[in-house]
């Protein structure tokens, strides 16, 4: 059996082992075009039974090591994502790349740099995280449980960084894209040129309603119209299946509705009591998330287009 089957079959059974004893394992890697491989999240929002596994993580291979592509949720996940990495290949793994600000992408970090793998996030993710993500991870541990989150502590990142860039750490470029305050403040999306494959971060959820939380609306269009350009031939979103430069699409449109709708409430004096309920999109209802992110965004977009109205 040639070494590289004989570590994906070992890392297929040592996740399997890890799913018989009770604590769900990383997940499966897939390999979605040569040498790029997703780790899949659970669907739904954090909870007991998924540890809080909600987003895709992701890896590129290349001869002279591997980047990792955001951490997982936990210093137990983080060490998961490891192992499932050295279940593909055993090349080093040069660095931990964080694209956004949720719980379910960098609160593995730690178990990367106890590994000597430095973690690399935008300056102004870093800040967000710094401010608000030792209450992140108390709501955590609320609703997944105190013994899965063992370890489990905010960090400072090893690598900050302001500007789009390129890394070439593993014989194989990765372009490292950021559109300014977009979906997040400091949300980046990373491209792999040889095999036309987006990592795009929070700045794409797929079949799940995006966060409009920490974005700015007009920035965030500028971005998916920046990755529509860039004529992907595979996208990973932060939650949800790979799939075509369709998910911009996607994304693009629920956005639009949600402002069309939102405005129009706003400008027909609707109060934000009723805002969650009047702002109903039907087209997505089926989408991962749709009663709870759908209805917070509308009361999120409700307080902000009533102040551009108020100061206009």
């Amino acid at each position: 059996m040639p070494a590289l089957t004989r570590r994906r079959f070992a890392g297929t059974l040592a996740l399997a082992a890890a799913g018989c004893a009770g604590t769900p394992a990383a997940g499966r890697a897939l390999e979605v075009a040569r040498g790029v491989w997703v780790v899949p999240g659970a669907v739904g929002a954090a909870d007991e039974q998924n540890l809080g596994r909600i987003g895709n993580a992701g890896f590129v291979v290349g001869p002279a090591g591997v980047v990792a592509i955001d951490t997982g949720t936990s210093f137990a996940h983080g060490q998961a994502l490891l192992a499932t990495i050295a279940a593909v290949t055993d090349r080093p793994v040069k660095l931990a790349l964080v694209t956004h600000t949720r719980p379910e992408f960098l609160f593995g970090g730690g178990a990367f740099q106890a590994r000597g793998i430095p973690v690399r996030m935008h300056r102004r993710t870093a800040t967000l995280m710094q401010s608000r993500c030792e209450t992140c991870l108390r709501t955590l541990r609320t609703v997944v449980g105190d013994a899965p989150l063992a370890r489990t502590a905010l960090y400072k990142p090893d690598q900050l960084f302001d500007e789009p860039h390129t890394l070439e750490l593993i014989g194989r470029p990765l372009r490292v894209l950021s559109y300014g305050h977009s979906s997040g403040p400091g949300d980046i999306a990373v491209f792999d040129d040889a095999t036309g494959t987006l990592f795009a971060g929070g700045l794409l959820d797929a079949g799940r309603v995006p966060d409009i939380q920490d974005s700015d609306l007009a920035g965030w269009r500028g971005a998916l119209a920046a990755l529509r350009a860039l004529a992907p031939r595979r996208v990973v979103p932060g939650h949800g299946a790979p799939g075509d430069v369709a998910l911009i699409d996607g994304v693009e449109r629920y956005l639009a509705q949600l402002e069309t709708k939102v405005r129009a409430m706003v400008q027909a004096g609707a109060s934000l009591l009723g805002a969650a309920d009047e702002a109903e999109l039907p087209d997505y209802a089926g989408w991962d998330q749709y009663d709870v992110i759908h209805r917070r965004n509308a009361s999120v977009a409700f307080l902000r287009f009533e102040r551009e109205l108020l100061f206009k």
